[in-house]
């Protein structure tokens, strides 16, 4: 579980501790909590029925809109009949997620949400889903809570707030008793910047976003059990034909980052692996002034096609599961080919 805590002093230094209660165990919980800051509202679904709080937020932060990856995709999820368990044989039941516990950033919508559908269809008991827009996330919240019955909460939460996301992460393992999978899906995209023309502002915000924000939530989340990181075949190689310098080196950081956290956490029980794909067929990419870039992205991939929603939901439950329990440091390349010309 994400709930065994990393004992070495140095792992997070200043940083108070919290004793929480699990369902078999006391966890230490290293939060974030100071006495000067905002509340976070927090919706929570549970069986489709709708419950609205506020998450009292006695810390500092500084809000900045976040959007995450991917845009909204129509597809329905559904729970697997709890009776279907006891006639799964010992390999498949190795790639579901019974009783556990997952975190989604950017869960709001596109590939983030979708992901957060797989995951329930194989099992989670509950899902927490952070976003910074308040309409979709309580939209996603909602209707992923009626086509599943999985209890979902959602926090409006930015990424880029350390001491936000950790009193978050805190009362995530309050409310579930535990945590164990989290998925850093929350990031955006600049592309067909030149580098000579590339605003400085827009630069540091993009960076902020994807690799900062992406450390504080592992760092607040890593307590056990599985994070995947979505970063992007884009840190492995250079786009073509549009100009994304920034984004390029944000998600090569964080496959280094995931590489990093994964060598030092392993002792802990803590899986780190990240998630790279290549082009995928998104709303955000469905739009008449990508079209000639996408037939040139198409003509470069053996496969002749963008990835589907799927495509990338089927690796997400795998690295959630015990599936992949040997695996750590792994940069999952999932781009048709794209790579490999």
């Amino acid at each position: 579980m994400l709930a065994r805590s990393i004992t070495r002093a140095s792992a997070r230094p200043a940083i108070r501790h919290t004793t929480i209660s699990t369902r078999a165990t006391r966890a230490t919980f290293k939060s974030f909590a100071r006495d000067d800051g905002p509340e976070v509202p927090v919706i929570s679904y549970e069986g489709g029925h709708r419950h609205e709080e506020i998450l009292s937020m006695p810390v500092s932060t500084t809000s900045c809109p976040v959007t995450p990856a991917g845009q909204d995709e129509q597809k329905k999820a559904y729970q697997l009949d709890a009776n279907a368990y006891k006639y799964l044989t010992p390999t498949l039941s190795r790639f579901t997620l019974p009783d556990k516990v997952a975190v989604i950033t950017g869960g709001g919508r596109g590939l983030g949400l979708n992901m957060a559908q797989a995951l329930a269809e194989v099992g989670v008991r509950g899902i927490a889903i952070m976003d910074v827009q308040q309409e979709l996330g309580d939209k996603a919240a909602r209707e992923l809570s009626e086509q599943t019955g999985v209890d979902v909460r959602f926090y409006r939460v930015d990424v880029r707030d350390g001491q936000g996301i950790g009193q978050t992460v805190q009362d995530v393992f309050d409310h579930y008793g535990g945590l164990d999978v989290l998925v850093n899906a929350a990031g955006i995209a600049d592309s067909n910047i030149k580098a000579e023309v590339y605003d400085h502002e827009k630069f540091r915000r993009l960076l902020d976003i994807n690799i900062t924000g992406t450390f504080l939530t592992a760092q607040a989340c890593g307590k056990g059990g599985s994070i995947i990181n979505i970063a992007s075949m884009s840190g492995s190689i250079v786009n073509y034909p549009q100009e994304q310098s920034c984004y390029n080196a944000s998600k090569a950081a964080v496959i280094q980052l995931t590489k990093s956290l994964a060598a030092e956490w392993a002792p802990y029980g803590i899986r780190v692996n990240s998630i790279s794909p290549g082009y995928m067929d998104t709303a955000l990419n469905r739009v008449p002034a990508l079209d000639a870039q996408k037939r040139i992205w198409v003509d470069h991939t053996p496969q002749k096609r963008l990835g589907a929603v799927d495509d990338l939901n089927n690796l997400a439950v795998y690295l959630a599961s015990a599936g992949s329990g040997y695996m750590t440091g792994n940069n999952c390349i999932i781009d048709g080919g794209y790579t490999l010309w």
